[in-house]
């Protein structure tokens, strides 16, 4: 019969079994550990709806029932390439799921150049930034219809370019196989902070484009 050792350190009739639970208890600090990433996370949403939405508040305390003559077919462009990129931000998410590597990589590298498109867009056709390719009428200081316009998309633009950087970090992790089908929280958190972006994005953009009649401003 094998016999049974007790280590010296521990309690005379105490016998060990090393590391029996280790596997069980790693798996629930994980899982405690993710349920708080959650929660700060969302948490951080919550914060972020009172800037978005003061930004609202003040477009139809300013503007009332009226609007900037925008681009129309600009807005739906952009306004495409944001919620599609939605759909490869999750196709991705999915395929890091099932441990499909190569797909992730593609799906959530076409996310970004989405986002960059959308950004493109914005830069050139509404903030008028290269007047060589197109000239803008509105400016930030120009009049109360220029402020809001450049606030409300320069702020969603800052949290889309924050979410591109985002995506790239989490790519150059994943290529280096810092996540798992079982474990990839970035890779969540990454998803979500993006969708968040588009759902913002849904609610700006008829607040901009749509709501209002046109008022006709000449500078």
């Amino acid at each position: 019969m094998a016999a049974v050792t007790t280590p010296a350190h521990a309690p005379l009739g105490q016998v060990h079994a090393p590391h029996a639970d280790a596997p069980h208890a790693d798996h629930d600090n994980f899982a405690a550990q993710l349920r708080m990433n959650r929660l700060g996370l969302w948490l951080f949403f919550i914060s972020e709806a009172f800037l978005f939405g003061g930004l609202l508040a003040a477009r139809f305390y300013l503007w009332g029932d009226t609007r900037p003559e925008l681009d129309q077919n600009i807005g739906l462009i952009v306004t495409s390439m944001l919620l599609v990129s939605s759909i490869s931000m999750r196709i991705a998410e999915t395929a890091m799921e099932r441990g499909n590597r190569k797909a992730f990589s593609f799906f959530i590298l076409l996310t970004a150049i989405f986002g960059l498109i959308f950004m493109g867009g914005v830069m050139v056709f509404e903030w008028g930034l290269f007047p060589a390719i197109y000239q803008g009428h509105l400016t930030p200081w120009g009049d109360k219809y220029g402020a809001i316009v450049f606030a409300m998309t320069g702020m969603h633009a800052l949290h889309v370019i924050s979410g591109v950087a985002f995506i790239l970090i989490i790519w150059n992790l994943a290529r280096k196989g810092h996540f798992s089908k079982e474990r990839h929280w970035g890779v969540e958190a990454c998803a979500i902070y993006w969708h968040y972006v588009d759902v913002v994005w849904i609610f700006f953009y008829p607040a901009l484009y749509l709501i209002g009649n046109v008022a006709h401003v000449t500078h």
